[in-house]
Parts: C-alpha cells; sequence; structure tokens
C-alpha cells in the first residue's frame, strides 16, 4: 500500500489519481519513501498518517487519526471506488459532485460485503479456509460475547458468516464440539483442561484463546430458607451445579468446605443444566444452587429463591466461561481460527463498557438467544437489581465483567481443585497443562493487534476467603485444606 492509496474515494475534492511531477503532500511524502527499506517505509508511512484525514462515510471513519488498520481500509475502499468508475477519476469527482460521498457509500453497501472484502483482505495468513461457522452456546450471560458478536455484526467484522447455536447444557456442548458439530463453543473454563487430560471424556487436545466472563454467578437458595443464612446449616441440602468440570462446582465446593461442610458427606450436588435450574428449585428438587446468570436473577424475578451470595464476594475477578475449540480446528483452519478468535476479543472488549451493557441486554434477551425478560438480563449485566431479601436495589457494576485475557495461574487454580476433589488423579504438570491449553500470549498478540493492552505476566496469586492460592506451590496448597478427597 503506498500513501497515494489514502486519498478518500468518498469525497469529491480529492484526487485519486497522481500524474509524474505531482506536487500534492501524498506524493511528495511518497517520493522520500522510495529508497527506504521496509522498516523504514512503515515508519514513514505511520509518520504522515496523522495528517491524512478519515472519510466521515465509512465504516474506516472512526477518528481524525488513521491508524495502520484505517489506511488499510482506506486502500481498499479507494480500489473499489475507482474499479466502480472505471478508474475515471472524474466521473466519480463528478458524481459525487451531484448525489454526495455518503449516499455513494450507502449505496455500495447495499450491494457489496464491505467488511468481509476488508476483513479478506487484510487477513495476513491468506484467505479464509471456512467462512460459515458453527459455534454452540449455552443460554447465559456468560455467553454474551459469543451471543452478540452474531446481531452486532463483529463476526462479520472479521469475514465470517456465524451461526451461534443454543445448547441444552455442558455435556451437550462438549459432545457436539468433539464430533465435529461445532467448529469452536462457548464453555466452562475447567472443560478445556478436562478434555485435554481425558477427565471425563476421550483425551482430545483442546484450545482456551479466550475467557469470556469473569465474577458474575451467585448462590441461590429457596426462599423457605431465609432463615439458613449460615452455610453451617446447610447439612441435607441439595444443591445445584451446571457441570462437574465448572467453577460453580468448584466454587461451591470451595465456600462451603471453607465453612466446615463437605460437599460429598453432608450436601448432596447435582448436575441440573442452568435452564432447568429455577423450576427444579421451585418444586422443591433443589434447596438451592450456584448457577450462572441469569437464572440467579430469574429465580429472584419468579420469587422462588433469593441470592445468598455473589461469587465475587467468594473470588474477586475469578473466571468463569470461555471460548474454546480443539487444537485441530486451529491447525487445519489458522486463518479462520485467527478471524474468529479475534471477533470474540473484540465483542469481549465491547462488552466489558459499562456504556454498552443496556443495548447488549436488548440483543440478547431475545427468544432465539438468552430468551428472558430484557429487565432480568439487564440488572445482570448492569449490576443494578434486588436480591429477594432487602427492600432495595444493589449497585454492584462488576457484578459480571468481561475479559478475555486466560491466565496460566487460573488454570493452576483449577487444576488443584480437579485434584483435590479426586477428579484427577495422580502427578500434574500444572504449568505444563495450562501453557498447553490456555493460550495467553496469543491472546496478547490478538489484543495488542486490536489496539487493547494485555498484561504484561500470566500468572499472579489469588486471595479466596482470605486464602491465599500461591501458584508456584500447587500441591503444597492442596495439602493445606482440612476437606478434600486427595
Amino acid at each position: 500500500m503506498t500513501i497515494k492509496s489514502l486519498g478518500n474515494p468518498f469525497d469529491a475534492d480529492s484526487s485519486l489519481t497522481h500524474t509524474k511531477g505531482c506536487e500534492c503532500a501524498a506524493c511528495q511524502a511518497e517520493l522520500k519513501t522510495l529508497h527506504m527499506d521496509d522498516k523504514a517505509r512503515q515508519g514513514a508511512l505511520e509518520r504522515h498518517a496523522d495528517s491524512l484525514s478519515v472519510s466521515s462515510h465509512t465504516p474506516a471513519a472512526s477518528s481524525a487519526v488513521m491508524n495502520q488498520e484505517d489506511m488499510m481500509d482506506r486502500a481498499i475502499e479507494s480500489a473499489i471506488v475507482r474499479g466502480v468508475f472505471g478508474h475515471n477519476d472524474q466521473s466519480r469527482r463528478n458524481f459525487i459532485k451531484m448525489v454526495g460521498g455518503g449516499t455513494l457509500a450507502a449505496a455500495l453497501a447495499t450491494i457489496l460485503p464491505m467488511d468481509k472484502i476488508k476483513a479478506a483482505v487484510k487477513e495476513s495468513g491468506g484467505p479464509l479456509e471456512k467462512t460459515k461457522l458453527n459455534v454452540g452456546f449455552v443460554p447465559i450471560t456468560c455467553a454474551t460475547p459469543i451471543i452478540m458478536a452474531q446481531p452486532m455484526g463483529f463476526y462479520a467484522k472479521h469475514g465470517l458468516d456465524v451461526d451461534v447455536i443454543k445448547t441444552a447444557g455442558w455435556a451437550v456442548a462438549r459432545d457436539k464440539s468433539l464430533n465435529g458439530e461445532y467448529d469452536a463453543s462457548h464453555m466452562l473454563t475447567p472443560m478445556p483442561l478436562a478434555m485435554t487430560m481425558g477427565a471425563g471424556s476421550v483425551a482430545t487436545p483442546y484450545l482456551m484463546p479466550a475467557v469470556e466472563n469473569i465474577n458474575g454467578q451467585a448462590i441461590v437458595l429457596h426462599n423457605k430458607h431465609k432463615d439458613k443464612r449460615d452455610p453451617k446449616q446447610w447439612k441435607g441440602f441439595k444443591f445445584g451445579v451446571p457441570f462437574d468440570y465448572s467453577m460453580h462446582n468448584f466454587l461451591l465446593r470451595y465456600y462451603v468446605a471453607e465453612h466446615g461442610i463437605d460437599p460429598d458427606q453432608d450436601i448432596q450436588i447435582r448436575v441440573v443444566p442452568p435452564p432447568e435450574m429455577v423450576a427444579n428449585l421451585r418444586a422443591g428438587n433443589l434447596d438451592g444452587y450456584l448457577s450462572p446468570d441469569p437464572f440467579n436473577q430469574r429465580a429472584v424475578y419468579e420469587k422462588v429463591g433469593f441470592i445468598h451470595i455473589l461469587t465475587k464476594d467468594i473470588w474477586e475477578g475469578h473466571p468463569c466461561c470461555a471460548f474454546a475449540c480443539s487444537q485441530k480446528f486451529a491447525t487445519e483452519m489458522p486463518n479462520t481460527y485467527a478471524a474468529l478468535f479475534k471477533s470474540i476479543v473484540d465483542a469481549t472488549h465491547f462488552s466489558a463498557k459499562h456504556e454498552n451493557r443496556d443495548e447488549i441486554a436488548k440483543a440478547i434477551s431475545p427468544k432465539n438467544y438468552l430468551n428472558q425478560p430484557e429487565i432480568v438480563v439487564k440488572q445482570v449485566l448492569t449490576g443494578r437489581y434486588v436480591d429477594g431479601l432487602e427492600q432495595k436495589v444493589h449497585d454492584v457494576p462488576d457484578r459480571i465483567d468481561f475479559d478475555p485475557f486466560p491466565w496460566h495461574s487460573m488454570a493452576v487454580w483449577i487444576l488443584t481443585q480437579m485434584k483435590r476433589w479426586g477428579y484427577v488423579e495422580g502427578d500434574i504438570d500444572y504449568n505444563g497443562i495450562a501453557e498447553k491449553v490456555y493460550v495467553a500470549s496469543e491472546t496478547g498478540k490478538v489484543m495488542r493487534d486490536l489496539g487493547y493492552e494485555p498484561p504484561s505476566k500470566t500468572y499472579e496469586n489469588y486471595t479466596i476467603m482470605g486464602k491465599t492460592f500461591d501458584y508456584t506451590k500447587p500441591e503444597e496448597y492442596i495439602q493445606s485444606f482440612d476437606i478434600k478427597r486427595v
């Protein structure tokens, strides 16, 4: 791409043709780059970018200063417009003077998939191997970025046509991913680790390039237990969790064990698909559950349960759900994988901004997605909610949040809990498995490419209910608990 290509193709006063000896600023700048090496030439392009205005008529026009992606967008737009007018620049300029640049841009958008064309051209590894994808999701607010990326255009932005498919529960999501019905899927953060290790399924290498949400869960109890707020009173209770290999299961176990309750001896823990949680609570089949939203808030809305505690108050910033795919998919379709990965990271950062939450709630509440009252979803996403106990509105902005970075230390903590409760046995290469499945370096690169700043490290310690988790001493951490199966 040359600086000359950056003329605004929707501006009648901007020339897209430059003859020998042209003294315009663009040509003079380019003349200085002719004998530079590639690195120096790129530097010159970037230094000149801040003097180039961006069209207010096109998707590339997001700021008054061009970044590298804007420059590429402009070059692609210019090539398309020149082609439409048979490379007759005077015809282009005359037409825009008559109808306006915005009209031309709108007309082209109705007949050409501009976003897909740009995405395909910019894909550094070459064309997408596959553009039509199936991505599974379980209908919960943790899946917000995966879901809203479809109606809000984040997949299309990166050249993909994605069918997001509602899935009944996590066993179904796992099996459809393993048999290839889903190209990728919304999963729980422990699932790719378990699938890679062969815990609960045939061992199949999986990658988790992005966490979907942090926080966003709660322990709900039936209204009849409003007088039993001390977990020591819960002996004999029946609890629901959405899957064995879930943060819900591990956080519930951790919470009750810290209160002296053995989760395998003193209470029952049953796997219940999230959409069935409220019905089972109402029927008396469950005394409570640790579930993803919106089913915690839905229990309050239905007046059958109350929120005992948010999981952020157990572990502030804990991971929950994730975007994952097989290593086979990522290897065989690297360009498609990269485009899907970018879509998810982009959508996750959009979801993290509170000013977007009302719009997102409206987009994901309908029947084909969450099938929930918009007010319920909105209470979860905005953090302004009622808990079924107090006659007041709580304001907890980070009740659920969204951060794509897959910390290796999070994976190590999950692995310690899998071993603590007997889901895996023997020696575990904690760091090796964490770094194989949670591809943090790839996530960091994609974040930087999209203009986001990733963390400078991939491991950190956590404090969970007052107890420190040191990621360098996983076995000591397991042995420090009085209640465990190991």
